[in-house]
């Protein structure tokens, strides 16, 4: 009986730098400061992240850490896990999120197609949505092969272009907004190893254009390879990826598989759009 692996991803986080610790505190950099630290902690996705992390990530010295940590955690953003000494997402932020879930329902809506290209391709299937210069994976379906190149956990984010679905959907964008998206995430690219240079980037974006959807192999996560198509094609605003060990995706079965994506992508714009149709333009009283 076959066991079952992962292709593990890098551990490279692709949280973004705080705002620098010196100057003046306006209302607005004490805003910046507290939306980056929650950034860096939610940057581990559900493992969480202990304080020597955070500071290491952050840039910040460990003192103001140590401070905005335990002010976070007293307010209901944080939580630290007394074993592990590890700090979470706190409860607030999934109240509040609770209240904000019926205006970002994307992944609900491409849940069926996501479940569909699990079952014809068997391979793991992402659904990756922007957020500024950064792309998050917000959902998952698992194919039945064995071997599962779990390479993006739900919630974790990245600097767009660095795997397929954030490749395509930085590929789908006009030429000069992709190119300050790369310029502004050069530093972090780094991270990831040698492969995401800015040349290499610029190459990938060249021939997603070219071929219509996004092809990386063995760059983030070494031996997984994956194909992203972006969606929809005038504002691109999400991608889906299948992700698959890197044997599985040879040249042939690459053109299947990047079909099977395009009709799914095809239906999913086509749910979008009668939703936009749907959705009322507003209530006087609300």
């Amino acid at each position: 009986m076959e066991t079952k692996r992962r292709v593990a991803p890098k551990t490279a986080s692709s949280a973004p730098p705080l705002p620098p610790a010196s100057g003046a505190r306006s209302g607005t950099q004490s805003i910046e400061r507290v939306v980056g630290m929650l950034r860096v902690v939610a940057s581990r996705g559900r493992r969480g992240m202990r304080i020597a992390d955070v500071v290491s990530l952050s840039g910040l010295p460990m003192s103001t850490c140590f401070r905005m940590l335990q002010r976070l955690e007293v307010e209901g953003l944080l939580v630290r896990d007394l074993l592990t000494r590890k700090y979470h997402l706190g409860p607030l932020l999934h109240e509040l999120g609770m209240l904000a879930e019926p205006r970002y329902q994307l992944s609900e809506l491409c849940e069926p197609a996501l479940r569909t290209i699990a079952e014809l391709t068997h391979d793991t299937v992402y659904l990756s949505e922007r957020r500024g210069p950064e792309s998050i994976c917000t959902s998952r379906a698992l194919g039945a092969y064995p071997i599962k190149a779990l390479t993006l956990d739900v919630g974790i984010r990245r600097p767009m272009g660095v795997g397929a679905g954030g490749l395509a959907i930085l590929s789908a964008l006009p030429e000069a907004e992709a190119e300050l998206i790369v310029a502004a995430n050069e530093a972090r690219y780094a991270k990831f190893g040698a492969a995401f240079e800015p040349g290499f980037l610029r190459d990938a974006i060249a021939q997603t254009r070219a071929q219509g959807y996004s092809f990386l192999d063995s760059a983030a996560t070494p031996g997984a390879a994956a194909i992203g198509v972006a969606f929809p094609p005038d504002n691109p605003i999400a991608a889906v990826s299948v992700a698959a060990i890197s044997s599985r995706m040879g040249p042939a079965r690459r053109a299947e598989v990047a079909k099977v994506i395009q009709q799914q992508v095809r239906a999913i714009c086509v749910l979008l759009a009668a939703e936009s149709v749907a959705q009322p333009s507003g209530r006087e009283g609300d």
